[in-house]
């Protein structure tokens, strides 16, 4: 890859850390473990692992005798960006004590989301990226206000009376 096309992939690498960053902001304002820069280092990575491995695919290509003899499957890439990723976002869930719930889950699935979204960018879906950042947030700020009312109606109707912790 020459210098113009390692201007391209570091601006595509640039764009999808700005996208991340998006989500990161929305999780850095209610003040969830996974933040801004969490997210943006996640989508820069993932697009940056995604445009590796074209680059790869092609630099052997060219460095071997010929193309016909190099092979890649772009789905593996992801696969293993989607492992990598995974391995991140579990580690933010935890089992709250007092509660007896699972807490940051969504945080967990905006990093894997954000790692879709830095795959599209280095794939040039620039469009699906931006909407895809726009949906998210639509998701965890706008769904907010409605998962409270319906959640704290639900727990009122189902609240057992005793709060008995062995149960």
């Amino acid at each position: 890859m020459g210098i113009e096309g390692q201007l391209i992939a570091l601006a595509k690498v640039a764009f999808a850390i700005i996208l991340g960053g998006m989500i990161g902001l929305e999780r850095e304002m209610i003040g969830k473990p996974a933040g801004m820069r969490t997210h943006m280092l996640i989508g820069g990575a993932s697009a940056l692992f995604s445009l590796l491995g074209i680059v790869i695919i092609n630099y052997f290509g060219e460095v071997t005798c010929g193309t016909d003899l190099i092979s890649g499957d772009p789905i593996r890439v992801i696969q293993a960006i989607v492992l990598g990723i995974s391995f991140i976002g579990a580690g933010t869930i935890m089992q709250h004590p007092e509660r007896r719930k699972v807490i940051y889950l969504t945080s967990a699935a905006s990093i894997l989301f954000t790692a879709g979204i830095g795959i599209a960018v280095a794939v040039d879906q620039f469009l699906l990226a931006a909407g895809c950042v726009v949906i998210v947030w639509v998701v965890n700020r706008g769904l907010r206000y409605f998962d409270k009312k319906i959640l704290k109606k639900r727990s009122q109707l189902v609240r057992p009376d005793n709060n008995d912790p062995q149960e």
